[in-house]
């Protein structure tokens, strides 16, 4: 650990330029990010006082294919991308207690650790949820304070909520436990606090994703102890850019949308005396259509079908991206996103149907790419952000373009980042 005003020089100094470069991916953010570290910490110090302290990173995700698969133990391609939330820590006697940018956290005291109804929804029940799942794993936990500040905007479909599950394990696991907790694992208790502590359904694809960094292939059939792969592919030699676009659509009060569609795909599965959809077969249930219709709805059935197709579509895109195929893969993309427009039907809240962000952003998209890109809905859907594969010749056209009817800044231009969670040793 190093003073804090000690990291601040270092950082002017030039010392962590290419340890910043390095997890931004892009040269051309460099003074940006040091700018953004220097301020950070200088809000720690503020706050704290000048003391030894620890810096962590823990990114942003962007689901690549595989939309809404994880929570039925399907696989997904999902990537971490060079947005992310940084946390200035320094250990803390007896609680933990955060500033999140202009969040002021209340404290949560180690040795309060049971779940309360009041903080579902919160930060502070994401905090406490944490800190009781890694005591009940047997690994070591303690108090910290922290200054955190983040790029992954919320209600963006980047995961902030995921990023900051992941930050605070990784905090533990770098101030506490030596950074010997595996990514998989914090990612996995981030699922378990986000479903009991937060009280909101999800799968385990959004912490993943944050937590192993990089382009990554997840196939959760044993969901306690998922299959990740990294693809080892150079996306610039594509020469497509990763764009996602903000519709400013808020996912307040959307959350009975979300958990409609666990419930309605698990609605079908226990038809066939399963708890996943991963566990039935598709012909098994092209054979039964008729029967399923009878006992439940025929969005049950036909989000069912979305999950199948949607299951497959995820190993023939990593296939194409290891083949340097990318023709097909953005065949495969924009077929997801008919499949979730169509099937799945997360484009909008049925309970709000009068607006439609999402939809505006799409067939805005199509006509502004032409054949120039593909575009899809982009995480959980409703509301939040879309996503676009664009020609880099054709990527500033795009961006000017769309932003025409979202707002300067809405379109954000990625890089996949090869780092999750982890201590920037500066």
């Amino acid at each position: 650990m190093k003073l804090a005003t000690q990291i601040i020089e270092d950082i002017k100094n030039g010392q962590a330029d290419a340890l910043l470069t390095d997890i931004y991916v892009d040269e051309s953010l460099l003074d940006t990010q040091k700018e953004r570290y220097i301020a950070a910490i200088e809000k720690f110090i503020s706050l704290y006082g000048d003391k030894e302290v620890e810096v962590f990173s823990a990114p942003g995700r962007s689901e690549v294919s595989g939309n809404h698969t994880d929570h039925q133990h399907g696989e997904v391609l999902a990537a971490a991308i060079n947005l992310d939330i940084i946390a200035i820590t320094a250990p803390r006697d007896g609680e933990i207690k955060v500033l999140s940018d202009d969040y002021d956290l209340k404290a949560v005291a180690l040795d309060d650790l049971e779940k309360k109804a009041e903080e579902e929804g919160t930060s502070e029940g994401l905090i406490r949820g944490t800190l009781a799942r890694f005591k009940e794993l047997g690994l070591h936990i303690g108090g910290f304070e922290a200054y955190m500040t983040s790029e992954v905007l919320q209600g963006s479909g980047l995961s902030s909520s995921a990023a900051f599950e992941v930050m605070i394990g990784t905090v533990l696991s770098g101030l506490y436990n030596d950074m010997t907790v595996s990514p998989v694992l914090i990612a996995q208790i981030g699922q378990y606090t986000e479903n009991v502590y937060f009280g909101k359904p999800c799968g385990l694809m959004d912490q993943c994703a944050s937590s192993v960094g990089a382009l990554i292939h997840i196939d959760f059939k044993d969901n306690d102890h998922p299959v990740v792969e990294k693809v080892d592919v150079d996306f610039s030699s594509f020469h497509h850019s990763l764009c996602i676009v903000d519709v400013h659509a808020s996912h307040a009060d959307l959350t009975d949308d979300y958990a409609a569609i666990p419930t309605e795909m698990k609605e079908v599965a226990h038809f066939f005396g399963k708890e996943f959809l991963r566990e039935v077969s598709e012909e098994e249930f092209k054979a039964h259509i008729p029967e399923l219709r009878e006992k439940m709805s025929d969005r049950c059935v036909i989000r069912a079908l979305h999950f199948f197709k949607e299951d497959a579509r995820v190993e023939k895109a990593v296939s194409a991206l290891k083949n340097n195929d990318f023709d097909t893969f953005k065949s495969v993309i924009k077929s997801s996103g008919d499949s979730s427009y169509k099937y799945l039907q997360n484009i909008y809240s049925n309970h709000d149907e009068t607006n439609q962000a999402v939809s505006i952003a799409l067939g805005l998209s199509e006509d502004i790419l032409g054949n120039k890109g593909v575009c899809r809905v982009h995480g959980g859907g409703f509301a939040g952000t879309i996503q676009a594969f664009v020609e880099d010749d054709y990527v500033e056209t795009y961006k000017t373009e769309i932003e025409k009817y979202f707002g300067e800044g809405s379109c954000h231009i990625l890089k996949v980042r090869k780092y999750g969670g982890k201590k920037v040793e500066l």
